[in-house]
């Protein structure tokens, strides 16, 4: 329930959130931006204990919280337009997710675009996946979960995992996903103005870089193409700000078509992956807990 004590805190908050990233503009080029984006990232609390792997060459860590259910496991893809974002970006965030899954979380640093194009993306998580299967962990004991072009990337995996004949996780968790690589959604045009985190060009951009020319409708890099038919029950989470915000409601509504358990969240007054910005925001760590509770129900923790 929001209260009016509540909202003029969340007001607070995000004025001061947003005075923050006001003076940290976005860089044109991308390198620099990976770099400015790299340092927006919280660091990871000191009691998440973090184990860096290789998976095949590609980096990943895993991040195993104080109270820990040994036998449930956690995939989390981060954001960035496939462009931006890494384990730094994401660590401080990403170890709070799982102190409120109570399990261990295989943080993936999948190649990035322009230097490795989809399907770049999609094999890498699709293998990460694998790799936590091989390691025991039952299917609907898992939960992937990820933000922005890893909220599409969420479902990308599982369309593509799917084709192989694996067997699906029990839960799937995406942040203000990215799922249409054609940028005409309702809301690009009616909350550009009130979105101060996601530029158009920016969109633009990283589809660019990361299609490299390939279909703009293909199931796996554009999943509101996909069929979503048996896929695990999904929560999607997207703030009131956002451009992207059309990108929730029609991944939403396809998914409800495909007979999929789906429960869409819209936060007021929230930017883009307000979850980030856990450490100013009493929303982003309501959020962070709340997906915290939609994994632990929907893949069976201990009582």
């Amino acid at each position: 329930m929001t209260t009016r004590s509540n909202t003029a805190r969340n007001a607070a908050e995000m004025k001061e959130l947003l005075a923050y990233l006001d003076a940290r503009p976005w860089p044109d080029d991308f390198k620099e931006a990976r770099v400015h984006y790299d340092a927006l990232g919280t660091p990871l609390a000191p009691d998440i204990k973090a184990e860096p792997l290789s998976l095949d060459g590609v980096g990943a860590q895993i991040l195993t919280p104080p109270d820990c259910d040994a036998d449930r496991a956690l995939l989390y893809l981060h954001g960035g337009g496939f462009v931006f974002g890494s384990l730094k970006s994401h660590a401080g965030m990403v170890g709070e997710v799982a102190r409120a899954a109570r399990c261990r979380v295989l943080q993936l640093d999948y190649r990035r675009a322009p230097e490795h194009p989809y399907p770049a993306a999609v094999e890498d998580a699709t293998a990460a996946y694998q790799w936590l299967l091989r390691r025991g962990f039952a299917p609907g004991r898992i939960s992937i979960v990820g933000d922005s072009a890893g909220g599409g990337l969420v479902l990308a995996m599982l369309v593509a995992a799917q084709a192989q004949g694996l067997p699906l996780a029990g839960a799937a968790v995406s942040i203000s996903p990215l799922v249409a690589m054609e940028p005409t959604g309702e809301s690009y045009r009616t909350r550009e103005h009130i979105d101060p985190l996601v530029q158009r060009k920016v969109v633009d951009q990283v589809i660019r870089l990361y299609l490299n020319g390939k279909n703009l409708r293909h199931p796996t890099a554009a999943p509101i193409h996909a069929d979503l038919t048996g896929f695990p029950p999904l929560l999607i989470q997207v703030g009131e700000r956002e451009i992207l915000f059309s990108d929730s409601e029609a991944l939403a509504k396809k998914a409800r078509a495909s007979g999929v358990d789906v429960t869409l969240e819209e936060w007021p007054d929230m930017v883009h992956v307000w979850h980030l910005h856990h450490p100013r925001l009493s929303s982003g760590r309501e959020a962070i807990a709340r997906i915290g509770q939609f994994v632990i129900e929907k893949t069976g923790a201990r009582p």
